[in-house]
């Protein structure tokens, strides 16, 4: 037990974290009947989601894709294509984190607050045609109206 747990749970720690994050925003989305509960489950599914992608983006040592002088000073120099006499700095892609996942990240944040906004705005309106926000409550009000016609 001890080998796995060095080499399979400690290097990991954080995708560990944010797999048992995920299982406890679907247990609310499953388990729990109040709507605003599956909503916050829901909301909690989605950042764990959204730590797994910024993490699997991060890289130790690297830094943001922006050219500046220091990282121009650290390259060795190589001959430029606008002449002979003139050096320019090849830019290693390795000191460069990749931007993609965050950025993507940041979209995911706008559609899922939206999404969320959507979800309450509807909930309400549940609220107010069924007098309850209960699951169960509210699908058996149209089930007895299903019934009745």
């Amino acid at each position: 037990m001890q080998p796995f747990f060095q080499e399979a749970v400690i290097p990991h720690f954080n995708f560990w974290i944010y797999v048992i994050i995920m299982m406890v925003g679907l247990w609310s989305v499953i388990a729990k009947n109040n709507l605003i509960k599956k909503l916050i489950g829901l909301s909690i599914f989605q950042t764990a989601i959204l730590l797994l992608y910024v993490s699997l983006g991060v890289k130790e040592g690297a830094t943001i894709p922006v050219l500046d002088h220091h990282a121009l000073t650290e390259s060795s120099p190589t001959e430029s294509s606008e002449g002979p006499g003139k050096k320019a700095h090849a830019i290693n892609p390795d000191h460069y984190a990749n931007p993609l996942p965050h950025v993507l990240m940041l979209t995911a944040i706008v559609v899922g607050v939206a999404t969320l906004g959507v979800a309450l705005a509807l909930t309400q309106m549940i609220y107010k045609d069924f007098g309850t926000i209960e699951e169960d409550e509210v699908l058996n009000q149209i089930k007895a109206l299903h019934d009745d016609v």
